[in-house]
């Protein structure tokens, strides 16, 4: 199966295990449609393929920095990743801002829709607890996941 085919194939079971995921926390309806529509833009496509798809091991600088390109440029048209939510000041410093809870619904449905899509398990909450130091969220969005993934993924 030839890259393009490969990475499609993943991007519709992670979408729609979004979407499951995202109907399970009440996330509206149209932002589960819409979810990663920007990773079918060619900005982003080609440097997920070539990331993940291109058959290179190790991969080469070229294919990281294009890649980490696209991916920024993802988190800034996808306010459901917490990096949009992170304010970086002319000092150097970080604040990490509020996020609306539809932006907070999709974010949850989004890690568990892709640990599904890779794993083929629903292990969200196993994967936060692992990661949540990592992720700069505003106390009152930390709030409102831990609520989520206690209620919707115990």
């Amino acid at each position: 199966m030839s890259p393009h085919l490969r990475y499609l194939s993943y991007l519709i079971r992670h979408k729609w295990f979004v979407f499951v995921a995202g109907l399970k926390v009440g996330a509206p309806l149209w932002r589960l449609i819409i979810h990663d529509w920007s990773k079918s833009l060619p900005s982003e496509w080609l440097a997920y393929v070539e990331s993940f798809y291109g058959g290179h091991n190790p991969r080469p600088q070229w294919v990281k920095e294009d890649f980490d390109r696209a991916w920024l440029r993802h988190q800034h048209r996808n306010d459901h990743h917490w990096q949009h939510w992170v304010l970086r000041n002319d000092d150097g410093s970080t604040k990490p801002l509020q996020m609306p809870i539809a932006c907070a619904e999709e974010m949850v449905a989004d890690w568990a829709g892709a640990g599904r899509a890779i794993t083929g398990k629903w292990e969200v909450a196993a994967w936060y607890a692992k990661n949540h130091e990592k992720i700069l969220l505003h106390p009152n969005t930390a709030a409102v996941v831990d609520a989520m993934l206690k209620v919707y993924f115990p």
